[in-house]
């Protein structure tokens, strides 16, 4: 097994960068991909509370052995008043968004399709991006945003609609709620210079979360005991989300640019209805598919106008 191993590093160490980050990146959107899958499962059998204390609980302890692995909880000593306090609210907000993240996945018949309904991050990133920060659109941004927001009509409306109130799927709500709360995580990241480890952020998010699911657990008076099935679900989809998700995503930056990395992680869906297929035997709708397409052709073009705002910005420095 040792010997296996060390072929591996070995491999690994000879390959040229690129191929280390979209390999890494690859493995990412597979992992994340599956997260919808098992979480869908197990949210089938336990309500939402069990199934967040024991998800949060698993990637709670794997983030704290990484990190005192890493010895990263050192820079606690190094935070001030302030700091903690922003550690407290981006918990909460992670608390709010996650919720209705798993609240999405629980309500809507297929992942895939909040999979790729959750490709309008990018587009509320921008549109606060306008309001916020100052910042301008090029042509290719605005067609993005057009074709992205297209796409999410496609891929939450009801075709079988008779009351105005009905026209889009149960669920579509949950998304718009949680993309528009990752916009403003992104955007409160980008104004404050954070001096925050990606393990202790991880640690935070994970803590939050574990403890906001056991209060709701306790004070609607559910089980702590769960089905074995859904533990097991919950035991890989958190290994997979929490965990394995965000390190290889930290650790394919470094090696690929944030753009390559965000172009092929918009293709998550393409997966997750493979995996909804095999799983679930749940197909979406050819409109959803369309819509689905769409979706990952918008955020390409938004992803490349950001890059050609960027160059153009640089030649005139």
């Amino acid at each position: 097994m040792s010997t296996f191993v060390a072929q591996i590093k070995s491999y690994w160490k000879h390959l040229p960068d690129k191929t280390k980050g979209y390999l890494l990146t690859l493995i990412g959107v597979l992992a994340m991909s599956n997260v919808y899958i098992f979480s869908k499962a197990a949210l089938r059998e336990v309500a939402l509370p069990q199934f967040g204390f024991y998800w949060f609980l698993t990637g709670f302890i794997l983030t704290l052995l990484l990190g005192f692995k890493q010895q990263s909880f050192g820079k606690f000593k190094e935070l001030k008043g302030k700091d903690y306090r922003k550690l407290v609210f981006f918990g909460l907000l992670e608390v709010t968004s996650t919720s209705f993240f798993f609240k999405a996945i629980s309500s809507m018949p297929n992942p895939g399709v909040v999979a790729f309904m959750g490709n309008l991050g990018p587009v509320f990133v921008l549109i606060l991006g306008f309001i916020i920060l100052k910042e301008r659109f090029n042509k290719l941004e605005i067609l993005g945003i057009v074709i992205t927001l297209f796409a999410a009509f496609l891929l939450s409306y009801n075709p079988k609609w008779i009351h105005l109130n009905e026209i889009f799927i149960s669920g579509s709500q949950y998304v718009l709620i949680f993309t528009s709360l990752f916009a403003v995580s992104s955007i409160l990241m980008k104004l404050n210079v954070l001096k925050f480890s990606p393990i202790i952020l991880a640690t935070n998010r994970t803590f939050f979360l574990l403890v906001f699911s056991g209060l709701i657990l306790l004070y609607q008076g559910l089980s702590f005991s769960i089905p074995q099935t859904a533990t097991i679900n919950i035991l890989i989809g958190a290994f997979l989300g929490p965990f394995l998700t965000a390190i290889v995503g930290l650790y394919a930056i470094q090696y690929i640019e944030v753009s390559r990395k965000s172009i092929l992680s918009s293709t998550k869906g393409l997966f997750v209805l493979l995996g909804s297929y095999i799983y679930f035997r749940k197909l979406p709708t050819n409109i959803q598919v369309i819509g689905g397409l769409l979706s990952i052709a918008g955020v390409v073009l938004i992803i490349i106008g950001k890059k050609l705002s960027k160059s153009s910005k640089n030649k005139d420095l």
